[in-house]
Formats: structure tokens, C-alpha cells, sequence
């Protein structure tokens, strides 16, 4: 019986390093979720290189909410409104610096240059009545794409 219970004891520690450690949870409610502030390549201002420069917001309730009046800030005051758009239960939206056509996925900021500074800035969520929802941070020390949460 000895044996047993010293195999079964190796058995399961091996188990246990073998197994990746579990992520922490997921930030729930409205919140922002990763920030590509660097878009890969030079920063030549080309419109396809503003719009590889995004802001993830996600929705993780069972509901979807209405963002009409939401604004996205930085540190320098830059601003983005969100007009009449409803981000899905369980969604996920891009709001990208460049120009394109909105989709459910996607909101484009229209600017002709970069929003997020590469060496430190900070993104704000901010509901239309001023209340700030979430905020996210960086430096020079971040790798060019920031998770938040």
C-alpha cells in the first residue's frame, strides 16, 4: 500500500507542474481591456499605420450598453465621442486613431496622427456624466501593446 501512495503522491506533483498556471480572473463590467499605443513599423502617419494604433474596450456583462456619450481621453486631452452604438453583451470594440467606415467592431477616430504617446500616456473611459469607468497606463517599459486588466 506504501507504494502505492508514494507513486500516486509522485504521479500528482508532476501533474502539478506540468499544469500552466491559471490567468487571472478577467476584469468584469464595462472596462478597457489592451491598448496597441506603438503601431508596428515607423510612425509615418500612413492611415493604415494610425489605425494599427487601437483601444479595446470591453463589455463583460450579460447586457449590451449603450455608449452613446462615452468619451476615450488621453493625457494630452485628445477626445473620442462615441455617437448612437450599442457594444454587445460580452463585446469587444476597437476604437482605431485612423479613418474608416464604423462597425460593430471597429470605431474610427478620424485623426490625420497619433493619439497615444509611445513612451507614456494614459487612456480614460469616461462615462457622459464626467464619472471615469476605467483607466490604463504605460511607459516606455511596456513592449508596445499594453493589457490593462
Amino acid at each position: 500500500m506504501r507504494i502505492h501512495v508514494a507513486a500516486f503522491a509522485v504521479l500528482a506533483s508532476s501533474l502539478l507542474v506540468a499544469t500552466p498556471a491559471q490567468a487571472a480572473p478577467h476584469q468584469g463590467g464595462l472596462h478597457l481591456g489592451k491598448i496597441q499605443y506603438d503601431s508596428p513599423g515607423s510612425d509615418r502617419g500612413s492611415n493604415a499605420s494610425l489605425n494599427a494604433e487601437w483601444v479595446e474596450i470591453h463589455n463583460n456583462t450579460r447586457s449590451a450598453i449603450q455608449l452613446k456619450g462615452y468619451k476615450l481621453k488621453d493625457n494630452t486631452g485628445y477626445t473620442y465621442t462615441f455617437g448612437t452604438y450599442k457594444i454587445g453583451a460580452g463585446k469587444i470594440v476597437r476604437v482605431r486613431s485612423g479613418k474608416a467606415t464604423n462597425t460593430a467592431a471597429n470605431r474610427y477616430w478620424g485623426r490625420a496622427w497619433y493619439v497615444w504617446n509611445n513612451t507614456s500616456d494614459k487612456a480614460r473611459l469616461i462615462k457622459p456624466s464626467g464619472t471615469q469607468v476605467d483607466s490604463c497606463a504605460w511607459t516606455t517599459r511596456d513592449p508596445g501593446t499594453k493589457i490593462c486588466h
